[in-house]
């Protein structure tokens, strides 16, 4: 298949570190990786499109100077989550030896917290096994979900959601490289339904434009249907009725048939919070625990758990009353 005709969120991936936006800090120490040709097992958490693999890939290319093959193995857990994937597949890569001046080869293994724990248990001695032949780079949404004894053997790295205005002028740069008109109005609203997600946002960008003629709101609407907002402010009033239950049951709804993110489900929280018909000390300290629960969620923290606190805080304070 020809470059014209990958997905654009593969055509227009970065290819290397110094083409990823937005991700100042973790680059610095990836390109230091690179110049001492030493890096330690990793591990990047966070929601998902918000540059992981990209900068897995980016590094590898960097690292072995445009011509990574045979030096490194990209594998997805979800796809084979057992522990037979460990025992054959990583350790027969992991023992051979690796080609070039770099001392180590470098296995990817994408969803990651999606293995069970006797896979991961598996996995945690072939990374101590073959630690003078490989390197693990470790890509998960949730850190809750992996193992504390692969934690503490790996340098973690967290990705949060990529800025807005970056995600809009990478869309605009692809739209206007494929001659695709588009309207600034139609770029924010994908902006604005990306949640910081860049892979979503040119994945709908390009289904759009698949249709033909100018992408704007209208033909943006016809893809992604706008967020159930009057579900969402139900799941508040229903907390604040002291309906915990029903609620409980309405947010696994959203979350799971609806298929919102937690992000989705926390701002649209924040917006029935400030119209929501209660005291302004109940407001105040609801808003304040899901701004926590929001952080906890994008440094890998279960969405319906960390919701559903925030939820029950404001139902059992409706019952105190």
């Amino acid at each position: 298949m020809s470059l014209s005709e990958l997905l654009w969120a593969e055509k227009y991936r970065p290819r290397t570190l110094k083409e990823i936006a937005d991700r100042e800090e973790i680059v610095k120490r990836l390109v230091y990786f690179v110049s001492s040709k030493n890096m330690p097992h990793m591990l990047f958490v966070g929601s998902p499109g918000t540059s992981k693999t990209t900068a897995a890939l980016a590094l590898v290319n960097d690292l072995y100077n445009g011509h990574p093959e045979g030096n490194y193995i990209e594998l997805n857990a979800s796809d084979e989550r057992g522990i037979d994937m460990v025992r054959s597949t990583i350790k027969d890569f992991a023992r051979s030896k690796p080609i070039g001046d770099v001392p180590f080869k470098i296995i990817i293994l994408d969803e990651c917290d999606s293995m069970t724990e006797d896979a991961q248990h598996a996995l945690r001695r072939t990374m101590e096994k073959f630690t003078t032949t490989a390197r693990f780079i470790l890509i998960a949404n949730f850190l809750y979900r992996i193992i504390e004894p692969i934690q503490s053997r790996c340098s973690i790295f967290r990705f949060t959601p990529l800025d807005e205005d970056v995600i809009k002028g990478r869309l605009a740069y692809i739209l206007s490289s494929e001659k695709v008109k588009f309207e600034d109005e139609a770029l924010d609203l994908i902006v604005k339904r990306s949640r910081g997600d860049m892979r979503w946002a040119i994945n709908i960008a390009q289904a759009v434009a698949a249709s033909g003629g100018i992408l704007n709101k209208g033909s943006v609407l016809e893809v992604v249907r706008e967020l159930p907002v009057e579900d969402v402010k139900e799941l508040v009033n229903l907390s604040i009725k002291g309906k915990f239950s029903e609620a409980q049951k309405l947010l696994v709804k959203l979350l799971f048939e609806i298929g919102l993110s937690g992000r989705d489900i926390t701002r649209n929280i924040h917006e029935a919070l400030l119209d929501a018909n209660i005291e302004e000390e109940t407001r105040i300290r609801a808003i304040s625990s899901l701004g926590e629960a929001e952080y906890r969620i994008t440094q890998g923290a279960d969405p319906e758990i960390q919701i559903a606190a925030v939820l029950a805080q404001l139902s059992i304070g409706k019952k105190s009353k």
